[in-house]
């Protein structure tokens, strides 16, 4: 199973807008990111983000480039200090292909947990708009990191 980890795009600060949208620079690099996944052939069932305003425009975004089965959908759970167990468990019983757009430091703590068995220990550095696949292994269960794209890579 694969599983796609996204750090929301560049927003606006707080003090700029509450509501915190995406500059034109994060809804770029999102574009340019979910373009290189297309070509790359990410197949996902569904995108799933938290339901605040970045994290919404960014899974809108991919979602326009990655057409998922099953949409793009809010979800409870995601916030930047949710907990990252429930969404673990979740994908203990899980087999198709999720992404997930959220925040850090809920994103750094979910991959530590899932790779390492820690949830307070790094595995991965998240770029806004960046994407990271992790993969578990069918027969082990065990998760790595398969690969990190971050859009100062793409042209």
């Amino acid at each position: 199973m694969k599983l796609y980890l996204v750090q929301h795009g560049e927003a606006k600060p707080k003090s700029q807008d509450p509501e915190r949208p995406l500059t034109e620079q994060g809804r770029d690099d999102v574009a340019r990111v979910a373009a290189f996944a297309r070509r790359a052939g990410v197949e996902i069932h569904q995108i799933r983000h938290s339901g605040k305003r970045r994290a919404e425009e960014t899974a809108t975004i991919l979602g326009k480039h990655l057409e998922p089965a099953n949409g793009v959908v809010a979800i409870e759970g995601l916030a930047p200090r949710g907990d990252v167990r429930r969404v673990a468990e979740f994908l203990g019983r899980e087999t198709r292909p999720f992404m997930f757009v959220g925040h850090r430091p809920f994103m750094d703590r979910l991959a530590g947990l899932l790779v390492a068995g820690e949830k307070e220990r790094a595995v991965v550095r998240f770029a806004q708009g960046g994407i990271v696949c992790l993969e578990r292994d069918p027969e082990t269960r065990a998760w790595v990191v398969r690969w990190v794209v971050t859009p100062d890579l793409i042209p």
